[in-house]
Parts: C-alpha cells; sequence; structure tokens
C-alpha cells in the first residue's frame, strides 16, 4: 500500500505525535510498504529529514503555546494534495487539536481518502470531555461527577471535595491538569487550565487503581494498569519519559473485574460512536466500583505506548496493529 502519515501539526501535543508517527512510519516501511511523512504544519518530509524523523523522543516538558507552528491544514491537503492524493490510505498520527477532534477527519472526508480512527463526529465528541462524560452516562457507563467552570471553592466542595482534578476540557495528555488537594489551590489551577482551553473542568478525584483498555474493530483488548512512579497521577512525565510509570499487560486482576472493565470499555467506545479503535481510560476505587475516565480517538502508537501494549497483550504485534487499521479504515471507506 501507499500510506501517507499525518503527524505534528499546530497542538500540544506535537512531541507526542511525532514520536508515535516515527514509529507507525519505520513499522509500515519495513513490511515494504511506500509511505509518505507529512507534518501537517510543515509539509512533506524529504530523504534528508527521515533519519532525524524516526529517532524522534519525547521531551519532558510539553511545548509551551509559542512553540507550537501556525497550522496551514488546509493548505497541506490542497497546495500537496497532488501527493495526498496518490495514497491508498491516509494514517492519523496527530495527537489534539484539529487533528484529532474532527476537523482534519472533515477535509479527508471531502477530499475522499480513507483515514485511520473514528470519523468526524466520534472525534468531536471524544474530544469534548464533558459531552463525553454526558454520553457515557446515558448510556450506563459510571464517570466521577464533575462541574463546569465557573465555579466557587463552595460549589467544589459541596460537591465534589477536594481533592479534585482541574483540567482544560479538550486536551490531552494531562496538559494543563492540576490535583487540587486544598480549596486555596483551586484559582491558580482554574488559571492554568484557561492557558489552554476556553472551557474548564473539574471532576471529583478517585483514589485507587488506574487502567486502560484497547479497542479494536468493536472489540476489548487486553487491561493494562498503570502505575505512576513520577507522581500520584499518570501525567505528561509519567507517560513520555523512560521510567515514569510502571505499567503492567495484562493487569493482575480477577477475571470478573477484567471482563467488567472490557464490557465498560467497548459501551464507552459505542456510547461515543467511534470507530477502528480507541483506548479507554478507567480508576478503580477502594470499593472495586469502576469510573471512566475518558476516551482516546488517536492513542499514543509508539511501541511501547498502552493501545500497542494493549494489543500485544492480546497477540497482535505492533507492525500487524498498524497494518490492521490500515486495513479497517480502506474496509470503513468502502461501506460508508
Amino acid at each position: 500500500m501507499r500510506i501517507a502519515v499525518l503527524f505534528g501539526g499546530a497542538s500540544s501535543e506535537r512531541d507526542v505525535s511525532i514520536a508515535s508517527a516515527a514509529q507507525v512510519f519505520t513499522a509500515l516501511r519495513d513490511r515494504g510498504h511506500e509511505v509518505l511523512a507529512i507534518d501537517t504544519a510543515t509539509g512533506v518530509l524529504g530523504p534528508g529529514e527521515v533519519a532525524a524523523f524516526v529517532s524522534a523522543t519525547v521531551a519532558y516538558d510539553p511545548p509551551g503555546l509559542a512553540d507550537i507552528p501556525a497550522a496551514e491544514l488546509t493548505a497541506r491537503l490542497t497546495a500537496e494534495g497532488g501527493e495526498l492524493r496518490e495514497v491508498d490510505v491516509v494514517f492519523l498520527a496527530l495527537h489534539g487539536g484539529s487533528g484529532e477532534d474532527g476537523t482534519l477527519q472533515a477535509l479527508l472526508d471531502s477530499a475522499g481518502l480513507p483515514y485511520t480512527g473514528s470519523g468526524v463526529l466520534g472525534s468531536a465528541v471524544a474530544m469534548d470531555k464533558d459531552v463525553s462524560k454526558k454520553l457515557f452516562r446515558c448510556a450506563g457507563v459510571p464517570t466521577p461527577d464533575w462541574i463546569m467552570a465557573p465555579a466557587t471553592v463552595a460549589e467544589v466542595a459541596g460537591r465534589l471535595g477536594f481533592p479534585a482534578i482541574v483540567k482544560p476540557n479538550t486536551q490531552g495528555s494531562t496538559i494543563g491538569l492540576t490535583v487540587v488537594k486544598a480549596p486555596e489551590q483551586l484559582p491558580a489551577a482554574l488559571a492554568a487550565a484557561a492557558a489552554w482551553d476556553r472551557e474548564v473542568m473539574i471532576e471529583r478525584f478517585v483514589p485507587g487503581r488506574e487502567f486502560v483498555v484497547g479497542v479494536l474493530d468493536g472489540r476489548a483488548l487486553a487491561v493494562g494498569e498503570i502505575v505512576p512512579q513520577l507522581g500520584e497521577i499518570f501525567d505528561y512525565q509519567s507517560k513520555y519519559q523512560v521510567g515514569g510509570a510502571v505499567e503492567t499487560f495484562p493487569a493482575d486482576l480477577p477475571a470478573a473485574a477484567t471482563a467488567e472493565l472490557q464490557r465498560l470499555a467497548v459501551d464507552a467506545h459505542r456510547a461515543l460512536k467511534l470507530g477502528s479503535y480507541s483506548r479507554i481510560d478507567f480508576r478503580m476505587d477502594e470499593t472495586g466500583a469502576l469510573w471512566c475516565l475518558e476516551a482516546n480517538t488517536l492513542p499514543g502508537m509508539t511501541a511501547t505506548s498502552l493501545m500497542p501494549q494493549s494489543a500485544a497483550a492480546a497477540g497482535i504485534g505492533f507492525a500487524d496493529l498498524c497494518e490492521r487499521l490500515c486495513e479497517l479504515a480502506l474496509t470503513e471507506h468502502r461501506d460508508r
């Protein structure tokens, strides 16, 4: 196949996207496919740029707002459309921003190009944490209680209690997220989240264990447990730095708990009308109750990312997973 891997772009998760794309690019190229690497902010990588690209890693801190290049998404799809329109499928290795919120998906639909991941509706809904949680509740998927800012300290204390989670409504990778342990910390946390998003969510903090479940072609993959090593939550550094977390696939759980996590993951995936794959994140409290945190429509795709680990524990290797996602994209495109 001739495959275009789209990555980078104007997103706070740009570095993560580049690292994912590098691994996907290498895996597909090594399988004999003709692969183009296209940064949606800067264009097609030339032969001299590929060597540096395939060795990309994620910096300790996310890029600042001033470091994110200006988006030129529409221009890339038109001016360079000759290259892009000759591919069989587009592999989306973008994270956050217009690459994950339905914008790019709409452009690719209008261009008639098959692409991996979810469609416009599922992408837009999953990017909005507030809307996602409302749909989880409608589908009977438990999710921690929340309120949207503005909210007073009294409102947060009365409904959610402390500690509480404050986070941007449409950001990923825990960027802009703060665990607020005391009322006096709330104003600073709200300001930090508001620097990344016009809408800010305040969510009940669920102490306990953290789990993830990959969903592929409507079926749950292996359950994984995440134990952060750099702090109490699975934050940006814990996710992307070596030794940041201990990740166990499959998780050490009773069969009934594993089955329930897998059932809820598929229910959450369906509730948001997601596409060929996703990663669903959960917490388990001290009573054993499960709480769905969010769905990721374009989860990290380095060989050691959570979605590939979930697939590997289910018997699907990284290169096989990448090819399978391309095949599913072609099938979904034909069936529309």
